[in-house]
């Protein structure tokens, strides 16, 4: 029965055997799923966020059957998977992995890696080369299947939208090399571009070296002393050094078309729209929205593109833009995604809004804060929103956000700005008072 799971069990088809940090490292997977409120969870990990139709058609079988039909996107790009029942043994795991969705018994909650959305559709270079080679080294890598669930690759394509996620192990396009970054040190390592992860393994092998002793999971947890030995370690097999603060805000793709100049027109100044990019209200896709987000992706480019910030990029090409600045074929697809309730447009009331499962789906949550925040949405503020139902603020954004937390004193307000946070405000049981407070805290 699901009372008796532990918080994360390992499914029938998991190898088992305990790393050396099992008792701790409690982040679901696909083969160890989470107990929660509303059944059991399963967290997908799609590199880089990629996926071709094929396989999101598989991701939707598996919710279809064995959960509750939708898919959740998560702030790495991933997809998760809730309501399945206890006894659904390895049958989600069988089917994922028939469809090429889980490479790597072993490895498979080691392939966190996000890359940006946008590589190669807006003008910036694709990092397509480097997801491919950096998750197929991650899971041929023995030391890297201790890796836990929460570590961080992120493969930046020089718009400097993930490298502001505070990865473990950061690549950034840059010309002809490329960038490596441990941490959020504001140095990195120039390299050629064809090294780069090969050079990013090598950086999270060193890690978990460096960390056998502390038992932290990520780069920030290691001791000061630690972490400056490890950066040194880096620099011993890297390039030289260069001084590259990391980006403070993650930019997110704005909705709409994304358009790039015209490659089949090299004489002239015309653009193409190369991609379409929708936000999706609180990350949550009910099997008709992922199932015509499916199919606009087999009519055009075959590809969908997660993004940390809960939104898909459908790649085109989609044609070239008309004297109104727009392709009739990507308006045709925005037109659509809108009527089913996705977010194709900076005017939409959704975009910015976001919130953790909350209650009655977890059960630490002290409300329901999807329907709090749903409640409360109003004119497009300047700054995104978070809503979390307890302190731990599972999901929350990077970067300058206003923070909405369920307390039991009420809902405490704050501005947050990188690691600090201004006054904050509590509302006690007052939505609409809430709802204003929120307003004005986002203007």
């Amino acid at each position: 029965m699901l009372a008796a799971m532990p918080d994360s069990a390992p499914s029938p088809l998991s190898a088992g055997g305990t790393s050396p940090r099992d008792g701790g490292d409690a982040c679901p997977g696909t083969l160890r799923l989470h107990r929660a409120d509303d059944g059991a969870l399963a967290r997908v990990r799609i590199p880089g966020g990629v996926l071709s139709a094929d396989r999101a058609d598989a991701l939707l079988a598996v919710a279809g059957r064995f959960g509750d039909g939708e898919l959740h996107l998560t702030s790495r790009g991933n997809v998760q998977l809730r309501g399945l029942d206890a006894e659904c043994g390895g049958g989600p795991a069988e089917l994922l992995g028939a469809a090429g969705l889980l490479p790597s018994a072993a490895h498979e909650r080691a392939r966190n890696i996000v890359a940006s959305p946008l590589a190669g559709l807006d003008g910036s270079p694709s990092v397509g080369g480097w997801l491919s080679e950096l998750d197929s080294l991650v899971c041929g890598s023995a030391a890297a299947a201790a890796l836990s669930g929460r570590f961080l690759f992120a493969l930046d394509s020089g718009r400097g939208d993930v490298d502001a996620l505070g990865a473990d192990v950061t690549l950034i396009a840059e010309g002809g090399d490329c960038l490596l970054r441990v941490g959020a040190a504001d140095e990195v390592f120039r390299l050629p571009s064809a090294d780069g992860p090969r050079a990013a393994l090598l950086a999270a092998e060193l890690f978990l070296r460096a960390a056998r002793d502390s038992g932290a999971w990520r780069v920030k947890d290691l001791p000061d002393d630690v972490r400056t030995a490890l950066v040194r370690a880096v620099r011993a097999t890297a390039g030289p050094v260069v001084h590259r603060p990391r980006p403070r805000t993650a930019k997110a793709p704005a909705p709409g078309p994304v358009t790039a100049p015209d490659s089949s027109t090299p004489a002239t100044t015309t653009t193409a729209v190369t991609a379409i990019s929708v936000g999706v209200p609180l990350g949550r896709l009910a099997p008709a929205q992922w199932r015509l987000l499916t199919e606009t992706a087999r009519r055009y480019g075959n590809e969908l593109r997660l993004t940390p910030w809960r939104g898909i990029v459908v790649p085109g090409p989609f044609g070239p833009t008309g004297q109104s600045g727009r392709s009739g074929r990507a308006a045709e697809a925005l037109d659509a995604l809108a009527a089913a309730g996705l977010i194709t447009g900076p005017d939409s009331p959704w975009t910015g809004v976001g919130a953790c499962i909350g209650h009655p789906g977890c059960a630490k949550s002290l409300s329901d804060v999807q329907a709090e925040a749903g409640a409360a949405v109003g004119p497009v503020g300047r700054l995104p929103v978070y809503w979390s139902g307890c302190e731990r603020r599972c999901g929350h954004p990077h970067g300058e956000w206003i923070d909405v937390v369920v307390t039991p004193g009420g809902h405490r307000i704050s501005h947050v700005r990188g690691e600090h946070r201004d006054p904050r405000t509590v509302v006690r049981n007052d939505p609409a008072a809430l709802a204003s407070a929120v307003s004005e805290a986002r203007a």
